[in-house]
């Protein structure tokens, strides 16, 4: 088992404390294994593994007739003394009333409570209602590009040479862990594609018309790292003869969002500091589920490469932003507390004539700005904006 040693470093200063430790992501990102890393951390501490209990809450494990009271009752059985008990509850998402089971364990017993699942409304009102200010939530995501490295140690490639793979192949754990060809990759992920939008999302949500749903999808896949809204997808289908309410497209969004299938990525104004509600941009958990469903397109590397810098800025824990200025577009504003970093993405090396360059050195302040690229000859600044090659961007923090 190889460590994603930054999940565990964030997730230690929460161990004993009396706080759930929600961990979300797309299906097969790695949250059990990482709930194993974190039981591993328990035992290598000196814990009882009897007083560690692990529990898988899937499909496979558990029907619908199983209850949240016959879960609260099986994991109070296991509770025998006084001393603390490390619950690890794995993808419990479809137990319906779960909250309350967590909240009676964290409040009524000498516990500390860890929890993953493939859904977004483990972030919903009813954990406002019984965890409210008793819950840290931890995105996991599918392998940053300095774990997919040591995933593939093994194989002699240089960095630039892995980034390929990288960008091809993605990111999910079980295909970074094996050595197979983009053919059975592709398969692989589609199976786990399929997978996330049959259990989250069209069984969820009772989607009868999956033809029309798919197109919406593709539209999306096919317009990552472009600003569009509901009407252009409405206006898109029309086009071929295809009729969809605009409601019904915001709601398709919504369940892809709450599957992790995609990440919204809001535009804020610059210049007026706040949010805007239109023409926003999604990018997807992962750049093989692209490839996977349609397949792969050299053309399309331009817009994966941003894809990839967005999820590694999130990895980072910066909240990210389509920047606007005044009429000029910066692909994104990065902020975290005090810090702020402004990054333009481009396949290959800007002259200083252009868009990428020019809407950088139009704003005046004195934060980082960078330029992402894959060009071979990346490197230096121009007027103090730092070129830098998409490996050094995603490896050096």
């Amino acid at each position: 088992m190889i460590f994603r040693q930054e999940y565990i470093n964030k997730i230690k200063p929460y161990i004993n404390i009396k706080l759930v430790k929600i961990l979300s992501g797309i299906r097969r990102s790695g949250k059990s294994t990482i709930l194993e890393m974190i039981r591993q951390e328990l035992l290598s501490k000196g814990v009882d593994e009897s007083h560690i209990i692990f529990r898988k809450y899937t499909n496979e494990e558990y029907d619908s007739s199983f209850t949240s009271k016959m879960m609260y009752d099986e994991l109070k059985s296991s509770i025998l003394d006084d001393k603390k008990y490390y619950f690890f509850l794995d993808e419990l998402q479809e137990v319906i009333g779960w909250e309350k089971v967590v909240n009676n364990l964290l409040e009524n017993h000498n516990s500390d409570i860890y929890v993953t699942g493939s859904n977004s409304k483990l972030m919903s009102s009813e954990i406002s209602t019984y965890l409210t200010g008793r819950y840290v939530s931890i995105p996991i995501y599918t392998l940053s590009f300095g774990e997919y490295l040591l995933f593939r140690n093994n194989i002699n490639k240089s960095n630039k040479e892995h980034l390929q793979d990288y960008i091809k192949l993605g990111g999910f754990p079980l295909i970074a862990s094996i050595n197979v060809d983009a053919d059975t990759t592709y398969s692989i992920v589609e199976d786990i594609y399929n997978s996330v939008v049959v259990n989250d999302i069209t069984n969820k949500h009772q989607i009868t018309n999956i033809d029309l749903f798919n197109r919406v999808i593709k539209f999306v896949i096919e317009n990552v790292g472009k600003t569009f809204s509901g009407n252009s997808i409405v206006n898109f289908l029309k086009s071929e003869n295809r009729s969809i309410s605009i409601e019904t497209i915001y709601n398709y969004l919504e369940w892809l969002e709450k599957a992790f299938v995609i990440y919204r990525c809001k535009r804020y104004d610059l210049q007026g500091k706040k949010i805007l509600k239109t023409q926003e941009k999604f990018y997807l958990a992962d750049q093989s589920i692209k490839y996977a469903l349609y397949g792969f397109n050299p053309t399309s590397i331009a817009s994966m490469i941003e894809n990839l810098v967005y999820l590694e800025l999130k990895r980072r824990d910066y909240n990210v932003y389509i920047g606007k200025y005044y009429d000029k577009e910066i692909d994104f504003v990065a902020t975290k507390r005090d810090e702020k970093i402004y990054v333009q993405v481009c396949r290959e090396l800007p002259k200083e004539s252009d868009r990428e360059i020019k809407n950088l050195l139009d704003i005046k302040d004195h934060y980082p700005k960078f330029i992402v690229t894959l060009d071979d000859y990346a490197g230096g600044n121009i007027d103090g904006v730092k070129i830098i090659h998409l490996v050094d961007f995603l490896l050096n923090k």
